[in-house]
């Protein structure tokens, strides 16, 4: 209900253009192959909330860029207890109708024995805040200066993440 709700409030004649949403529960540490456990059921409400977007947006989905990000990594081995530890590098996706989809943007190294950081991460190939200065400029026109000062201080050998949005929002 949470998507339906906060796609309700943007598709009103004033609503915001960007939404912030903090889930959380994901730091896990144990037994997250279960298929009931923590790990399964946070997924799943990420689902639940994607697809609450996707219906309450209706057609404003065509125009919609969601990101889903987290601060930091977990390892590629399972550890003792059937979970995994913070890493180095992670993952984000990507949903809308806005995107250039359907593929896996950015580099993919690998996880077979020998391709990880210290064999238990992943590497880390991509700033995250190139991802997100990608889809604010191409998608919302946010200019380079002000993602270099104001979004994102002093981040100026993070480039911009290109081709990720085939529609702008103002286009669309």
């Amino acid at each position: 209900r949470i998507g339906q709700t906060v796609a309700g409030l943007m598709v009103q004649p004033e609503g915001p253009q960007l939404v912030a949403l903090s889930a959380e529960g994901f730091d896990t540490h144990a037994n997250q192959g279960a298929a009931q456990g923590v790990l399964a059921n946070r997924l799943a409400y990420l689902d639940s909330l994607a697809e609450g977007l996707r219906e309450g947006l209706g057609a404003q989905w065509s125009k919609t860029v969601v990101v889903f990000a987290t601060e930091f990594g977990r390892t590629a081995r399972v550890n003792g207890t059937g979970g995994t530890d913070h890493g180095t590098g992670g993952a984000m996706l990507l949903a809308g109708g806005a995107l250039r989809g359907g593929r896996v943007a950015g580099q993919w190294p690998g996880i077979a024995r020998g391709e990880l950081y210290q064999d238990r991460d992943l590497h880390a190939t991509t700033d995250l805040r190139g991802v997100f200065k990608g889809v604010l400029a191409a998608h919302l026109g946010v200019g380079e200066s002000a993602l270099e000062t104001r979004v994102f201080p002093d981040s100026g050998k993070a480039v911009p993440v290109e081709n990720l949005v085939a529609r702008t929002r103002a286009a669309a």
